[in-house]
């Protein structure tokens, strides 16, 4: 410990250059103009002797030592030293008792610089805190480690942290060249010249470091003339060749328990991440050539090759498993191949950090309430027959695709989004079937009303709901052929606009997005929860690319401030076309709404075509009188439900000034589980115009009413023996147009 002199050395002659020639005042100081320059705030504080605690951060020989000497000569105040790596808890008891003596006795304050702060541990800096804090010493620390990791939170909170950068190459030459003038401290005594690309040589090798530049030209100098110290005036010259002598190596900076070893490691995975390979090989040369275990960057890269690469290249993960396992047989200097090999691969692959949508799922499950598994998910080995477990599965094996839509999140879940595929790589294509999956079953999951004509159950029906709900069909197929037939139709291009309207239209929604996504999306649909799960999905893009989603009446539509704010080169009508209502006015709507070269595509299920019970149960008894009835039901010209069929939408197109130049029925077969609850809504006899009621008529016309009514009792029994709770083909028919803007548009 020493106080303002602590500095000045025994004699010139005696101190290596680096330590003679360290600047004595502000003016002298060389580099670290962000914080030195004049008007920064440390330099007014250095100059008006209003130091407060303060801490020197950054790298060896960049100054943090010279500026606590350039304070110790500039203030008043008394200035104390110690160095952390020889000093203890009782030199600081010491340098506190004498501070408080000074400050008691003659008013004076004391600075208390301490070299490489960080060398001290957690009970030696608590030792210096109370002291800082009540001012009985000012405190100057330099470490080279962050402070915010290796030095006490409350020393931090209570200084000013200062970070000095490594020397430019400029502030080197500076330097070396007042190292070589200086006629008191450096070499100004003698005739010393130094060849250019010799000090070029010695401040590219120093990299920064004042006190490694200094060193190297004091070797030098002092070594190339014979004896040293040479008579005054002598001339020595400094070439290339004694230059390289002097300094061989660059001294790479690099801790591996510090703060620049954490700083490497990210720059190198950040290179990786940014698919930079020249900055990702210079960064991997840097950690091997300082001495970084080449395990340690491995064990990096297998965790990039999941986090950063991931499925955009499922390739990565295993390229860096092997050259592991390769590099532990093959060892260095050859394993030097194989990491630079792994890390080439995760640089130049496709980027995707899908992965971390785990983290997110996790935070779900630990923040959110518990979720149950969905009834249909759980177990069926054990508790199918007391609770009914495993009820309503659907085996994705069994469909085509070896996929069905079904929920496999708990309800309240629905419609959350964890995993985010990339569009690159091998995950662009997961991503686009993820998407397309995505969508169809969020379609699917929030319910429809049911299309087949066999019962008029009221439209708010809760048997109904929860039967589409559960039904094990694979309306997913069903819906996605007709999803695909009609984008391949639409044919829209990036910059369209495109109207979708009716019960269907958000399932073509998203496949209009991805078609015109420099055009604009606007869907109008009739029901509620589409719209608003679509809505919420939507929620994911930004404002500008997201679509439009109207819930509204299709007739209402037109009349909508949303939808008459464009003329539309593509319009979808998704099931709109259903009732006379809508034949009679939407078709000329959308004319109206439509640009000259505009196309409509239409696509409409037909109940009359639909699906027969009769057609499941050929060697049922019965099976004539259920056979006539559905006839009876399906022909009756009074029933709007099943009084049309594609000729009639070919003439509402026409009439409202459409041109149809094509059209084809899609005879599409689904799966689907036929329920008890169902079957009795079908077959209820007292429900007007349904199944039930045409078949008691068929029965009774036949054998009388009370033998008819038993006929059909006995009937309605046979069925839901036969197909409920059974999983059935389901035949439906979609019937497609294509139409243009008439000439009359």
């Amino acid at each position: 410990m020493s106080e303002n002199a602590l500095f000045e050395g025994d004699s010139p002659s005696s101190e290596p250059l680096a330590a003679r020639m360290r600047p004595r005042t502000l003016d002298e100081f060389v580099g670290q103009d962000h914080i030195l320059g004049r008007g920064r705030l440390l330099r007014r504080a250095i100059q008006a002797d209003m130091i407060s605690s303060l801490i020197l951060y950054g790298p060896p020989g960049t100054g943090k030592t010279t500026l606590a000497r350039v304070i110790a000569n500039t203030t008043k105040s008394r200035f104390v030293s110690l160095n952390a790596v020889l000093a203890g808890v009782k030199d600081v008891r010491e340098a506190i008792e004498t501070a408080k003596q000074h400050a008691q006795l003659h008013g004076r304050r004391t600075i208390l610089f301490v070299d490489e702060v960080h060398r001290w541990n957690k009970a030696q800096q608590d030792a210096l805190l109370p002291w800082v804090e009540n001012g009985t010493v000012v405190l100057i620390g330099a470490t080279t480690q962050n402070p915010f990791f290796e030095v006490n939170s409350a020393l931090v909170s209570r200084s000013r942290i200062f970070q000095l950068k490594t020397l430019e190459d400029g502030d080197l030459r500076a330097i070396a060249e007042r190292a070589i003038t200086d006629p008191a401290r450096g070499y100004g005594r003698l005739e010393v010249s130094i060849d250019e690309d010799a000090l070029d040589h010695l401040v590219a090798v120093a990299d920064g470091d004042a006190r490694s530049l200094l060193g190297a030209l004091q070797l030098a100098v002092e070594t190339t003339p014979e004896r040293y110290p040479p008579e005054p005036g002598t001339e020595i010259r400094i070439t290339r060749e004694i230059a390289e002598e002097s300094i061989q190596q660059r001294a790479v900076l690099y801790d591996k328990e510090g703060d620049y070893h954490f700083d490497v490691i990210s720059a190198f995975i950040k290179s990786i991440r940014g698919s930079d390979p020249d900055a990702t090989l210079y960064w991997l040369a840097k950690m091997i050539h300082s001495g970084e275990a080449p395990h340690y960057v491995l064990r990096r890269m297998l965790i990039s090759a999941s986090e950063d690469v991931g499925l955009a290249d499922p390739h990565a993960l295993a390229v860096v498993e092997a050259a592991a396992a390769a590099f532990d047989r093959v060892g260095l200097p050859e394993g030097n191949f194989h990491l630079a090999h792994a890390a080439l691969y995760l640089a130049t692959a496709p980027k995707s950090n899908s992965a971390l949508g785990y983290f997110d799922a996790l935070d779900a499950v630990a923040k959110e309430p518990t979720r149950e598994v969905p009834n249909h998910l759980r177990d069926a080995n054990r508790d199918k027959e007391g609770f009914g477990h495993g009820e309503g599965y659907l085996y994705p094996h069994a469909y085509r695709d070896h996929w069905v839509a079904q929920a496999y999140l708990p309800p309240a879940l629905q419609g959350r989004l964890f995993y985010q595929p990339s569009g690159s790589g091998y995950e662009a294509a997961v991503a686009e079937r993820v998407a397309r999956t995505r969508e169809l079953q969020l379609e699917l999951a929030v319910g429809e009303e049911a299309d087949e004509i066999l019962s008029y159950s009221p439209r708010a029906d809760a048997r109904i709901s929860e039967w589409i709900r559960r039904s094990g069909e694979d309306r997913s197929a069903a819906a996605a052929d007709v999803r695909d037939h009609v984008r391949e139709a639409l044919g829209a291009a990036r910059h369209h606009r495109v109207l979708i309207a009716g019960r269907s239209a958000t399932l073509h929604m998203w496949d209009a997005v991805r078609a015109a996504p420099e055009g604009r999306v606007v869907v109008a649909s009739p029901d509620a929860a589409r719209a608003q799960a679509a809505r919420h999905y939507a929620a994911r893009l930004s404002e500008i690319e997201r679509p439009v989603v109207l819930e509204c009446e299709v007739l209402e539509a037109a009349a909508h401030e949303e939808v008459r704010a464009h003329e539309y080169e593509r319009i979808i009508l998704a099931d709109a076309l259903a009732s006379p209502a809508a034949r009679d006015g939407i078709p000329g709507g959308a004319h109206e709404l439509s640009s000259p070269d505009s196309r409509l595509v239409a696509a409409q299920r037909v109940p009359a075509h639909g699906q027969r019970l009769s057609a499941l149960l050929d060697d049922l008894d019965g099976v004539e009188a259920l056979r006539e009835a559905e006839e009876r039901l399906f022909s009756d010209h009074a029933n709007e439900k099943v009084n049309w069929d594609e000729g009639d939408l070919l003439r509402a197109l026409e009439a409202g000034g459409w041109r149809v130049t094509a059209c084809d029925r899609l005879e599409l077969e689904e799966r689907r589980q036929v329920s008890k609850d169902q079957l009795e809504l079908w077959l209820a006899p007292d429900r007007g115009g349904g199944l039930g009621e045409a078949l008691i008529a068929v029965l009774t016309a036949a054998a009388g009413r009370a033998a008819g009514e038993a006929a059909f009792e006995k009937l309605r029994s046979a069925l839901a023996a036969r197909l409920a709770g059974r999983t059935v083909p389901w035949r439906t028919v979609t019937v497609l147009i294509v139409a243009d803007r008439g000439a009359g548009g």
